[in-house]
């Protein structure tokens, strides 16, 4: 499957933003999709992650209660909503796909990886 995010942009502290992530291939579906970010000078790092289906979601603490991850099979998109944005935000977006099973949300146990979008935010 073949990934691409978009939808970063620079914004202010406090804004919203939303990043979709497009998906080629007709088994999107069966796989479950990741956020990770990676800011300047640090590892990337889990951000989000949503089951085959809307019905479970996994956040990190950070993003707790301000991200928001959703999918939508029928158009191979998943979204990333991020509100109330801090600069510490501030990093290169990407999104991933794993393929079902013992899942682990770490950079080394995703299958397929996007071409990040960069997210900015000044204070």
């Amino acid at each position: 499957v073949q990934l691409q995010a978009f939808g970063g942009g620079l914004v202010q502290a406090g804004d919203s933003l939303r990043l979709s992530c497009a998906a080629s291939g007709d088994t999107f579906s069966t796989y479950y999709m990741g956020w990770f970010r990676q800011a300047p000078g640090k590892e990337r790092e889990f951000v989000a992650g949503i089951g085959r289906s809307d019905s479970s979601s996994y956040y990190s603490d950070f993003v707790k209660g301000r991200f928001a991850v959703s999918r939508d099979n029928a158009k191979n998109t998943v979204y990333l909503q991020m509100n109330s944005l801090e600069p510490e935000d501030t990093a290169v977006y990407y999104c991933a796909a794993v393929r079902p099973g013992f899942i682990q949300w770490r950079p080394s146990t995703m299958n397929y990886w996007g071409k990040g979008t960069l997210v900015t935010v000044s204070s």
